[in-house]
C-alpha cells in the first residue's frame, strides 16, 4: 500500500514570473521553480512536486527508495 504525500506549495508572482516554492513537512526539504505567470497554476504546481520529489529520492539511503531503479 503506497501512502500519498502531502507538500506545501506556494506561489509568489513577481512581473511576468511565478517563483513556485514546494516543501515536504516530513523531511523539511524545499524546492523552488521560476515559470511564466500565464502558465496554469496546476502546470506550475506539478513541475515543483516533480522537482521535490526528484529530491527526495535523490537524498534518500539505497535503490528501493527511488522508483524505476532496477537491481
Amino acid at each position: 500500500m503506497t501512502m500519498e504525500r502531502h507538500y506545501i506549495i506556494e506561489f509568489h508572482q513577481v512581473g511576468n514570473a511565478v517563483k513556485v516554492s514546494a516543501v515536504d513537512p516530513v523531511s523539511m526539504i524545499e524546492v523552488s521553480i521560476v515559470g511564466p505567470a500565464n502558465a496554469s497554476e496546476e502546470a506550475l504546481r506539478r513541475n515543483a512536486v516533480r522537482k521535490l520529489e526528484h529530491v527526495i529520492a535523490k537524498r534518500s539511503p539505497g535503490p528501493a527508495a527511488r522508483p524505476g531503479l532496477m537491481t
